[in-house]
């Protein structure tokens, strides 16, 4: 089905900037985080959820999000609604409705997706009646009322005006149950063998589990298909291409994310494996690449950015996280909001800082954030702890620190520090200046509380330049 609308007004401009940051109408500058609420919980709706963003090819930045009724989920009289900013997220132009009908249909759980050779932007989201995700009947029937439907509708305007199709029977298997888009942003290859793909994930119901996988179109969205699920255990999950041509998965799971990866443009993945490295308390995320453009031989082409709260049991403490190696690891990081704060979304802008908006204080906003890697403070190295073979209560031993510099520019004179367990000791040591892809070993000295036993955390940081980046690993205590 397909119909085309022009986007109606639901509420005056919401223009509120928070205390974390700085309010609207200036813009930012180098080093510094800008924020603002896009919403207000009973203003034009009385609640609002699920925040999606990306950034057109002209340079647009769109935010799409549910305008609820209630804070539940489908079935439900969801509706989808967007704002748009055309001065980089500076200033936000009135809330509108993309899509929006009497109950008891609805529309919920938006995902933003960009072709970026013909321009056209997609918004996919679940359409309900009667079920939601854990309710729907199985089948593909695009009339069914208790059929989760998958819908999207597109602009080829810059977000001014949206047709709407449904392609539940393009990619739904009728053995499968509820089905919908995992919210957020999807993502399109830019190389290899797969250029030009458009990629955007969901959640599934198989037999009772749940499942992610990867709709695709390889002809500008005119058709789609659905990879093979990989699960169980899978959920609200999000896809980045990385330097080497595969893709990764990055799944909503607890006390870690789930990683998987394809090397068939998201057709086929790797079962799950755990990310120690990504805590989460089983909440939607987002990963992405930092420039996605860059060849493979350039530094930046393995820089990731990745967004969640960073707790393994609580919706709190938002945290922003780059990695320099397509997410092997993490070495940088920084708090957005150490408060309650729920799903997050991050989008490139224009001029290469980066949009995060957000679900904030306990859902009562959605706020937009943006931050530049200034901000973020960190260096691209990798941090690898080595200690001895044999670590022993109450004595003294030389933990080894090999710090390799990932920029694509030097880095000079710097420090490592160790942080040890309570009761341990250790001491600052200098490291030289660093080339690109140039490392260095660094002996640092600890001594082991007396009576430690079992397993410790030791956490090494290399600060140059006023930046830093940090690495640690588990070690274990032998009385």
């Amino acid at each position: 089905m397909q119909r085309k609308v022009s986007l109606a007004l639901l509420s005056a401009a919401l223009l509120v900037a928070t205390a974390a940051g700085t309010a609207h109408g200036a813009a930012p500058a180098a080093g510094e985080l800008t924020s603002q609420d896009l919403t207000v919980d009973g203003v034009g709706s009385p609640h609002y959820r699920i925040p999606a963003l990306t950034t057109s090819v002209k340079g647009t930045v769109l935010a799409a999000y549910d305008a609820r009724p209630t804070l539940g989920d489908l079935p439900g009289n969801i509706s989808v609604v967007l704002r748009r900013s055309t001065d980089g997220g500076v200033t936000w132009q009135p809330q509108q409705v993309v899509r929006q009908d009497a109950a008891p249909k609805g529309y919920g759980d938006p995902s933003l997706l960009v072709d970026r050779e013909t321009g056209r932007i997609f918004l996919f989201y679940a359409a309900s009646v009667n079920q939601g995700f854990f309710g729907s009947a199985t089948g593909n029937d695009e009339n069914d009322p208790n059929v989760l439907q998958a819908d999207y509708s597109y602009s080829d305007d810059d977000g001014l005006t949206w047709s709407h199709r449904r392609i539940t029977k393009q990619i739904k298997n009728p053995a499968w149950a509820g089905m919908f888009a995992a919210s957020g942003e999807g993502i399109q290859l830019r190389h290899g063998t797969y250029r030009g793909r458009l990629i955007q994930q969901y959640a599934v119901r198989v037999n009772g589990a749940n499942y992610a996988a990867s709709a695709y179109s390889d002809d500008h969205g005119e058709t789609w298909r659905m990879g093979n699920p990989v699960g169980p255990g899978g959920d609200e999950n999000k896809t980045v291409e990385l330097s080497d041509g595969r893709v990764m998965l990055n799944n909503r799971s607890a006390p870690y994310r789930t990683i998987a990866y394809s090397t068939d443009g998201g057709v086929n993945y790797t079962p799950f494996a755990q990310d120690t490295q990504l805590t989460d308390p089983a909440n939607n995320a987002s990963v992405m690449r930092y420039n996605p453009d860059a060849a493979p031989s350039d530094p930046q082409s393995s820089w990731l950015l990745f967004s969640n709260t960073e707790n393994a049991s609580a919706r709190r403490n938002l945290t922003v996280k780059m990695s320099c190696d397509n997410g092997r690891t993490w070495p940088i990081r920084k708090v957005v909001d150490p408060g309650a704060a729920a799903y997050s979304t991050l989008t490139r802008l224009p001029g290469g800082r980066l949009g995060l908006l957000y679900e904030r204080a306990d859902y009562q906003h959605i706020t937009y954030a943006s931050f530049d890697l200034k901000w973020l403070g960190g260096t691209c190295a990798d941090i690898t702890i080595t200690p001895p073979a044999t670590l022993r209560a109450g004595t003294g031993a030389e933990v080894t620190v090999r710090v390799v510099n990932r920029m694509d520019v030097r880095r000079e004179a710097g420090t490592i520090d160790l942080s040890v367990p309570s009761g341990w000791t250790t001491q600052q040591r200098a490291i030289p200046a660093l080339n690109p892809g140039q490392g260095a070993n660094i002996k640092v000295p600890v001594t082991v509380a007396a009576g430690a036993s079992g397993n410790a955390t030791l956490t090494a940081t290399y600060r140059t330049m006023g930046l830093q980046a940090s690495g640690g690993r588990s070690v274990t205590v032998t009385p």
